[in-house]
């Protein structure tokens, strides 16, 4: 009579190796992935960029076709050029001080205060 083998029974030790086998592999499989969605976010973002740049461009050209437009208009109803130009650049500034004091105003508040506030166990500020 021929001995028949019977299949040896997986232990414990066995059954843990194969755990860790396939978490190592489902791990490895999360960070590849991590990875790319990271790499295809930075190439996006480098894309998003591009187009702020340019439409950053387009929009300083734009309004200095419309100063110059506007210093033409002034010197065509009788201005002299010097008027003109000091008309526009005093409009530029009172402009970029508008911005100026926002941004100031913008800038106050730190990010995460909120955050940063409830970790430290603050009470919260009453809205403005």
């Amino acid at each position: 009579m021929a001995a028949t083998s019977q299949p040896a029974t997986a232990g414990l030790g066995t059954a843990l190796a194969r755990l860790l086998s396939e978490t190592r592999a489902l791990v490895s499989d999360f960070a590849q992935l991590a990875v790319l969605d990271a790499r295809r976010a930075a190439i996006r973002l480098a894309w998003i960029l591009g187009a702020v740049l340019i439409a950053a461009v387009l929009v300083v050209t734009a309004w200095m076709g419309f100063v110059a437009a506007g210093i033409v208009f002034a010197w065509g109803h009788g201005a002299s050029w010097p008027v003109a130009l000091a008309v526009a650049a005093l409009l530029n500034l009172v402009a970029a001080g508008a911005l100026g004091w926002f941004t100031l105003k913008l800038a106050k508040e730190l990010p995460f205060t909120a955050l940063l506030r409830q970790l430290r166990g603050e009470t919260p500020e009453p809205p403005q």
